[in-house]
């Protein structure tokens, strides 16, 4: 099969490689319709994620058709239309039990905090993902789901991922009626973030960010509050300013590893790798919130150390939440918002690339070019 693979920081190309297989009798094997390049994929193209291999195939976010099953699998057919989410998981370990999926103590035997990731390393079990056209999927019967009929597959798409992390993000983040929630990042997980806030009762909404193009489409896709951090010396004064000198009540970091704003912060992490990233939105989360409030984490780290503020989040006695997002357990909630038409998850795409162009894809979405928010790759294109 064709599939996209690692060569090296910032080297990415297609190459033929072995059509997977059953490994197991609970496996599929799935025909890839669609997948997404996230913005979590570039902290691997810039090498920010350790025991990142050479030959490693990316991509967690994926819908496609099942083309195998193995002798145990109950709940799927060769030929349905499947989304899968990006949650390796058992279902019955300690974690799974209680919802916990994305922390599954069964699927990966490098870590002992998150669980297993398609297409994202060997720190997070060392699956291939979905940008080929082909993927494994372990514990088929647990993860992947028959696409609804009424559900387009570009909505689908954004289900396994982007958007069901930004309306966890905003869940974490505890929302009461009438709270003012800032949103650092204006990617594409931050812009579904500010979208569910809106959902859980905020009563007003900011997004912070750099880039003019994405602080626009966060105005006008998620009816957002914007500041631009570059044009102000200190974004934490300027956002105490506009919250009456208190801070936002929740604060969501939806930036990660890679977060602009702070260039010590920024060499130190993404280019020298001293740090499990740059922890400037989430300090700035931090220092922006008010006494009392709550910080939800959703951007990617590194299970190395970072310089957190975590004196001023103990004196300012703030909840801290956080963990990678337990896919499957948000997609009820999230099929009657799009069923209704509150979410239209796919408006954010702007971009399609053939499997054949991903080099190129990548390099557009690192480089942030041609106004690019979320790329989707098209394996038969």
């Amino acid at each position: 099969m064709r599939a996209m693979v690692y060569r090296g920081p910032y080297r990415v190309r297609v190459e033929e490689k072995d059509r997977p297989r059953i490994e197991h009798p609970g496996d599929a094997i799935i025909k890839v319709t669609l997948a997404a390049i996230c913005g979590s994929d570039l902290h691997l193209y810039h090498g920010m994620m350790p025991d990142t291999r050479v030959g490693h195939t990316f991509g967690h976010e994926f819908i496609g058709v099942v083309d195998e099953v193995g002798p145990d699998v109950r709940n799927l057919a060769v030929g349905d239309r499947v989304m899968v989410p990006f949650n390796i998981y058992c279902g019955s370990c300690f974690f799974c039990a209680r919802g916990l999926y994305s922390n599954c103590h069964n699927v990966n035997a490098n870590a002992t905090a998150v669980g297993g990731i398609y297409g994202y390393s060997h720190t997070c079990g060392g699956y291939d993902g979905g940008q080929a056209e082909y993927v494994r999927v372990p514990f088929a019967d647990v993860g992947p789901a028959p696409i609804p009929d009424w559900m387009s597959d570009e909505d689908a798409l954004m289900c396994t991922d982007a958007l069901a992390t930004g309306y966890f993000g905003a869940q974490l983040g505890a929302i009461r009626e009438g709270d003012t929630v800032v949103v650092f990042g204006a990617g594409p997980v931050g812009l579904y973030a500010a979208q569910s806030a809106w959902l859980m009762g905020a009563g007003r909404v900011l997004v912070v960010d750099h880039l003019d193009y994405r602080l626009e489409k966060a105005r006008t896709f998620a009816r957002a509050e914007t500041i631009n951090f570059a044009e102000h010396r200190d974004v934490v004064v300027h956002l105490k300013r506009i919250t009456g000198f208190l801070g936002a009540d929740v604060a969501i970091d939806a930036v990660g590893a890679e977060a602009d704003g702070n260039l010590l912060m920024h060499v130190t992490s993404a280019k020298l790798k001293l740090q499990g990233g740059s922890p400037v939105a989430l300090n700035w989360a931090i220092d922006g919130v008010r006494k009392g409030g709550t910080v939800s984490v959703m951007g990617a780290y590194g299970p190395l150390f970072s310089a957190v503020k975590f004196g001023d989040a103990l004196n300012k006695g703030l909840t801290l939440r956080m963990n990678q997002c337990p896919v499957k357990r948000q997609w009820p909630r999230l099929f009657e918002h799009i069923r209704n038409g509150h979410l239209r998850p796919s408006e954010l795409i702007t971009h399609r690339f053939p499997l054949e162009h991903i080099a190129e894809g990548y390099h557009t979405f690192s480089a942030k070019l041609d106004g690019i928010i979320k790329p989707v790759v098209v394996p038969a294109a």
